[in-house]
């Protein structure tokens, strides 16, 4: 179920009041919302009611690579072989990344 509180309005619609003299500010969410302590108890008995988590915006990262999440390799290189990788890496308008994983990808499909 989608938050229905006033902290969670789009940013275009949210009202900017200030608090109440009564009421402690815990500062103002993205969408410009005053975070009062009774916006926060709304908020929280919300989300104990259960989150609809397809409503959810789904956050930027990195992109996919294969059929599952990529695992990170560390290798050495002596500084002759990382200046040959920098400079085709250039030459190429890629990642030194991007270089590596090409050529073992052909490397293996070599041998």
């Amino acid at each position: 179920m989608p938050c229905r509180c006033a902290a969670s309005t789009s940013r275009s619609s949210a009202v900017k009041e200030k608090p109440l003299p009564d009421q402690k500010s815990h500062g103002r969410s993205k969408a410009g919302v005053e975070l009062t302590d009774e916006v926060l108890e709304q908020m929280a008995s919300e989300a104990e009611e259960g989150l609809d988590v397809a409503g959810l915006r789904r956050r930027p990262g990195r992109p996919a690579m294969g059929s599952g999440p990529a695992e990170s390799f560390p290798v050495r290189l002596d500084p002759e072989l990382r200046r040959m990788l920098d400079e085709r890496a250039a030459a190429d308008r890629a990642t030194a990344s991007d270089v590596v994983r090409e050529a073992l990808r052909r490397y293996l499909k070599a041998g």
